[in-house]
């Protein structure tokens, strides 16, 4: 699968995928928002062997700082909406993701760059790493969910001050706020935010992936996520894999379970 703005790389289960338009500072057009979802919407066909996704940017100086705005100056409202609702579609289909989608911000994160870092289902920080929503300042708002998932992530106060007065924040503030799970150097952003892939690698897929969907839900008002979370619980508790995972624990080993398929029978419920 061939790429013009972004580039896409498989190791050890990890698919890593880096927005590559430095010099535009990864600035996100439409093109670059397309080839994002065409990749994550083939992923397990083009990449079967991936487990884990991290979206990261090309450079040290930014991992998105904003939408393209020079594709801004034209739309009239029908295309400004099948612009939104594109970003939309991306950013949904990243945070219903059925394995976790890391963002690994390396420096500018702004505007589409924050949303789509928000989206993820987590974010680890550099050092340099910098957050925010300076849409007000062109007169405009978010288009890709920022007045949505901001406000879930650091609380309504601190989301509308962020998003009203367009400022940014360091990567040390994201955190204390809780926008991102952790703050390292520079150099260790990609081997730190990779181990901690390999952490959830180990663990049962199907846990994993029914784990996103409950979370998922509480933010849904559609959805009831406990009962949600009382019959994903008692689904997979006759599943090879959690059998596997039990009998790992009562025989003191660590359980294998790659080498279970999702749809496996166990003696219990074939």
């Amino acid at each position: 699968m061939k790429f013009l703005h972004i580039k896409a790389q498989e190791e050890d289960g990890i698919l890593t995928i880096t927005l590559n338009r430095p010099k535009a500072l990864n600035a996100l057009n439409m093109l670059m928002v397309n080839e994002l979802r065409e990749a994550l919407e083939n992923y397990h066909r083009v990449w079967p062997n991936t487990r884990a996704i991290i979206i990261t940017g090309a450079g040290d100086k930014a991992f998105a700082a904003g939408a393209d705005i020079k594709e801004f100056e034209h739309l009239d409202v029908q295309r400004a909406m099948e612009l939104s609702r594109n970003g939309h579609t991306l950013m949904q289909l990243i945070e219903n993701a059925h394995i976790p989608i890391i963002a690994a911000v390396n420096g500018y994160a702004l505007g589409g760059g924050c949303e789509l870092a928000m989206a993820c289902h987590f974010r680890i920080a550099s050092e340099n790493a910098k957050f925010g929503q300076p849409e007000a300042n062109l007169g405009l708002i978010p288009g890709f969910g920022g007045t949505q998932r901001l406000p879930m992530l650091i609380g309504k106060g601190r989301a509308l001050e962020l998003l009203l007065t367009g400022e940014m924040i360091s990567a040390q503030e994201a955190h204390q706020m809780g926008l991102v799970n952790h703050v390292t150097p520079t150099k260790s952003l990609l081997p730190f935010t990779r181990s901690i892939a390999k952490k959830i690698m180990e663990k049962g897929p199907l846990a994993v992936k029914y784990i996103i969907r409950c979370v998922n839900a509480y933010y849904n008002p559609n959805e009831n996520g406990m009962e949600l979370e009382i019959s994903h619980f008692a689904h997979l508790l006759p599943t090879a894999q959690a059998r596997e995972g039990i009998r790992a624990f009562l025989e003191k080993r660590k359980p294998n379970f790659h080498a279970l398929t999702d749809d496996q029978p166990t003696e219990n419920n074939t």
